[in-house]
């Protein structure tokens, strides 16, 4: 009985789909038609619109000093790792 009520339920959505891919293409431009627009009448008027009042600067952050350290012995270190192998 689950079969049957599953290989209806399936059919029933295949034929829904297949039922639903029945556009037709839109017909593709006819060849050689060549729009023009002409734009040449048409004036654009409009203000400049800029914020009123005063500017604020922002602060400006503190220096600080790097926070990498170069080790001095690190070049011992190499040439002791190297003697080890």
């Amino acid at each position: 009985m689950r079969k049957l009520a599953l290989v209806l339920f399936t059919l029933s959505l295949l034929t829904g789909l297949a039922a639903a891919d029945d556009k037709k293409p839109a017909p593709a431009p006819a060849a050689g038609k060549v729009k023009t627009y002409d734009f040449s009448g048409d004036t654009i008027e409009g203000d400049l619109v800029k914020p009123e009042g005063s500017t604020v600067d922002a602060r400006d952050f503190a220096k600080h000093s790097s926070l990498i350290t170069i080790r001095k012995e690190f070049i011992k270190e190499i040439i002791k790792s190297a003697e080890d192998l």
